[in-house]
């Protein structure tokens, strides 16, 4: 797909037909609700079922006796090893999703005409920076005695929230700019999650992680940048056509 919008036989709207949304609006007006209750009802169905769920999953115990080890030791500390290691595999997660995303980015801008416009080799560079970020994260993981392969709370959540833009980006039907725009997403989403990372890294006392969390994050921030700057060169050459 070249354009991002084209002008088509849209039939999603009411203007379209004002004849037979007349005729709509005022069978409406005549027809009780199929249900009764209204969204307060809707909302306290909500919280009964909140009140009663379990939780949505838990950070496994350390599988080695150095994981063992430095998970007491950080209790004894007043210290929550667990959250940290939640967090870590959540941002294990995303950087996994990233390199898809980047695949996926790639193989449009490779088919679509509008792509030409993108640097494939800086992509290429990107993707490859995510697998890297990935890699680190699962060392630091194995460095601290837990596993990585095991699949954190707020991993879970992420992997949810990132479906939607997984959708986009192999959609054959999205446009550049529709993907440049989840990237968008993507890219603002997972510089926050390494600052996330840098702070607690830093109150856990883990100087030397925090640090080559700073390095990844110095690489994320390249990529905001680029993304957002190509998104809205994309978005001014569709509207205007300079």
């Amino acid at each position: 797909m070249d354009k991002t919008t084209v002008l088509g036989k849209n039939r999603s709207g009411i203007d379209i037909s004002p004849i037979d949304i007349k005729e709509m609006m005022a069978l409406a007006k005549v027809t009780p609700a199929s249900s009764s209750g209204d969204e307060q009802a809707i909302a306290q169905m909500r919280q009964e079922y909140i009140a009663g769920a379990d939780v949505l999953g838990s950070v496994p115990l350390p599988s080695t006796l150095k994981g063992m080890a430095s998970t007491a030791m950080e209790k004894l500390m007043g210290k929550s090893p667990e959250g940290f290691i939640d967090k870590l595999g959540c941002r294990l997660a995303f950087e996994r999703t990233g390199v898809r995303l980047y695949d996926a980015l790639i193989t449009k801008c490779s088919a679509a005409p509008m792509g030409a416009h993108i640097p494939l080799d800086r992509l290429h560079e990107f993707r490859n920076e995510e697998f890297q970020h990935f890699k680190l994260v699962e060392n630091v993981i194995r460095s601290i005695g837990a596993d990585p392969t095991a699949q954190t709370p707020s991993a879970d959540v992420d992997g949810v929230i990132s479906l939607g833009l997984i959708q986009v980006l192999t959609d054959p039907r999205t446009s550049v700019a529709h993907c440049l725009e989840a990237m968008l997403t993507a890219e603002l989403a997972d510089n926050d999650g390494w600052r996330m990372l840098i702070m607690l890294a830093e109150k856990m006392g883990m100087e030397d992680m925090a640090r080559d969390f700073q390095q990844a994050l110095r690489e994320e921030d390249e990529h905001l940048v680029s993304i957002r700057q190509w998104f809205k060169e994309m978005v001014i050459k569709d509207t205007v056509g300079t």
